[in-house]
């Protein structure tokens, strides 16, 4: 899997279930913000993405993550 399809998956899940806004799901947009996250949301998706790209998430693995872009290189270096 690409790059680019690692993105259009999240930014497929992101949109479906945390009802993200596909405006605001840019690279450079800061995580927290753009998915209005609360700590309920990250065991959400955490799970997202354990189901949909087969591994393993520490929930503390988010403390580095600050961006989309961050987020979509932590999952692209474990995919």
């Amino acid at each position: 899997m690409n790059r680019q399809e690692i993105i259009t998956r999240i930014n497929t899940f992101l949109e479906e279930d945390f009802e993200a806004d596909p405006k605001g799901l840019q690279p450079e947009a800061a995580l927290k913000e753009a998915l209005d996250l609360d700590s309920l949301d990250y065991i959400d998706l955490v799970v997202a993405i354990e189901h949909h790209f087969g591994f393993k998430v520490k929930p503390e693995d988010f403390q580095t993550m600050h961006t989309l872009n961050d987020f979509y290189s932590y999952v692209e270096a474990r995919a």
